[in-house]
């Protein structure tokens, strides 16, 4: 770990109040951990009983819709602007359902349960190899297992109805 204003190494150091947390030496200040902002979607049809998932370019499982939010953007836009640059179809109805660290991309994921409006969907081929609409049941056999899109799905699966 590095500062991030002038690049010193970091040690853990107890803050009153918040535990362990990462101290520059040469700034003599605490340096909060930093890192990107996401959303990740669970995506049902306006019937409310398909689930679409997807596969991204290169890799064998499926996994729910994310991407980043940009700078100034909220989560509820980003929601919508990363389905439709994916699939083209627009969002119809999204609800937030809940947040989870994603370690391995040192990202803070914000989960959204969302009805697609219907349509022919146009998958970006430089991000997605596939979309697949699967029953719930189907949905949790084809999610990556042990991962944080299958966390979110069995999340999501017991309120898709109320959306």
């Amino acid at each position: 770990m590095f500062c991030i204003e002038c690049g010193g190494p970091l040690t853990l150091m107890y803050a009153k109040g918040e535990g362990l947390v990462p101290y520059c030496k040469n700034c003599g200040e605490y340096r909060f951990p930093q890192f990107a902002t996401a959303v990740s979607m669970v995506v049902v049809n306006r019937n409310k009983d398909k689930i679409l998932l997807a596969k991204h370019l290169g890799q064998e499982d499926y996994i729910l819709f994310a991407g980043y939010v940009k700078k100034g953007e909220t989560a509820e836009k980003a929601v919508c602007r990363e389905f439709k640059e994916e699939t083209g179809l627009n969002t119809v109805k999204a609800k937030y359902m809940s947040s989870r660290y994603h370690e391995p991309k040192n990202v803070l994921m914000l989960n959204f349960l969302m009805i697609a409006e219907d349509g022919e969907i146009k998958i970006d081929a430089n991000e997605l190899a596939e979309v697949a609409w699967f029953t719930p049941a189907e949905a949790l056999e084809h999610i990556k297992k042990d991962s944080t899109a299958e966390a979110f799905l069995k999340n999501a699966l017991g309120e898709i109805k109320k959306l």
